[in-house]
């Protein structure tokens, strides 16, 4: 992802790190975000990693991507996949973390959605980005995948719209002083 950030934006300046230690000054960033991310974190580590590296008043921003069941190819997908991925409430657990911690003030909650257009092949292409597949045993991973291909390529018409629902949630740091 480093490479990609940096071919895409040549003049980045990119560093390595994780959620737990970040090799930023204190204060430094005005935001930090995560996109899918988040329920990987160590909580207990990164939370206060985070606010250390933001400005008073800096903002966390966390966007995940849901599937709306009641649309009949994601249902398809999820009958799949299902078996292979934590539930809802285990996904969203951080916000549990983050809600109760004294570094961050209110959480905000915005919906809005999106949508993807693939053919068959696109749409298991894009599954097996899922972490959970992706780790699978190679044979069943390709299993899985034939199945989510069969049901794209099962479609009236191609490419077809494979729509998402998008949560973010942003909270700000609250200033050490008030700790």
């Amino acid at each position: 992802m480093l490479a990609q950030l940096e071919a895409a934006v040549p003049g980045a300046e990119a560093h390595l790190g994780t959620a737990e230690v970040m090799p930023l000054p204190d204060g430094s960033a005005d935001a930090v975000t995560a996109a899918s991310a988040f329920h990987w974190f160590e909580h207990e580590r990164a939370l206060p990693e985070i606010h250390r590296v933001l400005r008073p008043g800096g903002a966390v921003g966390i966007v995940g991507n849901g599937r709306a069941l009641n649309d009949p190819l994601q249902a398809a997908v999820q009958e799949i996949v299902g078996p292979y991925l934590p539930g809802p409430e285990d996904l969203r657990a951080w916000v549990s973390h983050l809600d109760l911690s004294p570094l961050f003030g209110p959480l905000e909650t915005y919906w809005t959605s999106f949508e993807q257009h693939f053919d068959g092949e696109g749409l298991a292409e894009r599954i097996g980005t899922i972490s959970y597949i992706a780790r699978l045993p190679d044979e069943e991973r390709r299993e899985v995948l034939a199945r989510v291909r069969a049901v794209g390529d099962a479609q009236p018409v191609s490419p077809f719209a494979f729509r998402y629902r998008t949560v973010v949630t942003v909270c700000r740091a609250v200033a050490a002083t008030t700790l």
